[in-house]
């Protein structure tokens, strides 16, 4: 069952009025808005990042963002995970193993001094293109699963059917079914929801297919890479540099995924009638 937008902590009501035919209608309407909180992440009491983002799944958050910028290896790194309220937003504090908090604070010791290129927090453009370990899986998976996998995502996005304002991201198995879908107002933030979910679930993911409802930007075949997820498919287009990271990282990249039609950008190979 469908929670009531009016009691959902993602999104919030207020009043509007609506233009129709180029008229301005006499009456105000309610309407529904996401929600866009501050959020900051801590690991082991170090402040590492503040983003913007949708407050719910913020568990699976926490942890996918953890995975895919390296900062643990797996989901047993993971300690523990608070999430504190504060007036202007929420803190985040995940408790990670000694040696993941070793390796955190030699990269921000690495980090310091230089000039920052404010991409989410990271603080250095080799952080960025930090190299990602090609996918070793992926079974061939039909065309066919992928088109009906997205068209099935595109049904479960209920955040986005109250508020048109959120991206989602769904893992599907190889059979076009899907399992899980996060939302988000940033893309990016409802991949790293996925990614946690994923691992806090401990799914199976590696033959099965990342669906994203935006454009397929390098990040995001980063994070399908880190994921282990050997297809990424995309509703919108990929960038250059998101095509040589998938030719590099073993991924199949999936472009323009509308109804039945696709563009395939990277190891066609993988997909199949």
């Amino acid at each position: 069952m469908t929670t009531p937008p009016s009691s959902r902590p993602d999104c919030t009501q207020t009043q509007v009025k609506r233009v129709r035919g180029g008229a301005i209608a006499p009456a105000a309407e309610t309407d529904f808005v996401a929600e866009e909180t501050p959020v900051a992440l801590e690991f082991n009491g170090i402040s590492h990042a503040t983003m913007l983002a949708t407050p719910a799944d913020l568990e699976d958050f926490a942890v996918g963002f953890a995975l895919s910028e390296g900062i643990i290896d797996g989901v047993n790194d993971v300690r523990g995970i608070d999430l504190l309220p504060q007036c202007d937003g929420i803190v985040i504090q995940l408790e990670i193993s000694s040696a993941c908090e070793v390796r955190l604070k030699t990269r921000r010791r690495a980090m310091a001094g230089r000039t920052g290129c404010g991409l989410c927090g990271v603080e250095t453009l080799p952080e960025v293109l930090r190299p990602v370990a090609p996918v070793t899986n992926g079974s061939p998976v039909r065309i066919q699963s992928v088109l009906a996998a997205m068209r099935d995502m595109r049904a479960r996005q209920a955040l986005h059917d109250i508020t048109g304002a959120t991206h989602a991201a769904g893992w599907a198995g190889a059979d076009g079914g899907v399992a899980l879908v996060r939302e988000d107002v940033g893309r990016h933030n409802a991949l790293d929801k996925l990614v946690g979910a994923l691992a806090r679930q401990a799914m199976h993911a590696s033959d099965g297919i990342v669906l994203v409802s935006s454009r397929a930007s390098f990040e995001m075949v980063q994070k399908t890479a880190a994921a282990g997820v050997a297809v990424l498919a995309a509703v919108s287009a990929p960038t250059a540099l998101a095509i040589r990271l998938a030719e590099d990282a073993n991924v199949s990249l999936v472009g323009f995924l509308r109804n039945d039609d696709a563009t395939l950008y990277s190891h066609p190979d993988r997909l199949i009638p």
